[in-house]
């Protein structure tokens, strides 16, 4: 499967996770957020809008994942709190997350979307013992920024 993450050029030519905490995972927890498509990823990156910035290059990260199911986590909407799309709901989001990271079942997590809860996320936790085997950097696609989203 490909997955995709859109990043400032100087950040895209390798797969490497900060530690900061995030909507599905703690503080010290390395983890990739990357996006099902193109467009979904691009609509992330305007709700995050105030880290762009304007007349920086950024580049569309492909990055190719192992198919087998057995490597994804998904969590199901019906599981998650009925607040989920909250900010209030975020610290019951990264407890759900870390719980996932700590286990090391899986080396993806599948959630939904807060913008369009039908399409989805992959949270890839680089510490996983099946990560340097099964996540590859395929490609470095150009990315035209439109100013008209902001």
């Amino acid at each position: 499967m490909e997955v995709f993450r859109i990043c400032r050029e100087i950040y895209s030519d390798r797969i490497t996770a900060s530690g900061i905490a995030n909507r599905w995972n703690l503080r010290g927890q390395f983890v990739v957020y990357a996006g099902a498509s193109r467009s979904l990823t691009t609509l992330e990156l305007v709700v995050h809008r105030n880290s762009i910035i304007s007349g920086t290059a950024y580049k569309v990260m492909v990055i190719s994942i192992s198919d087998d199911e057995s490597k994804v986590s998904q969590i199901p909407l019906n599981e998650l709190p009925a607040n989920w799309r909250t900010m209030e709901a975020i610290a019951a989001l990264q407890q759900i997350g870390a719980k996932w990271y700590n286990d090391q079942k899986n080396l993806l997590l599948k959630v939904p979307s807060v913008i369009i809860p039908y399409e989805y996320n992959y949270v890839i936790n680089t510490e996983h013992s099946d990560f340097k085997k099964d996540v590859v950097l395929a490609r470095i696609e150009d990315y035209y920024w439109d100013n008209r989203l902001m």
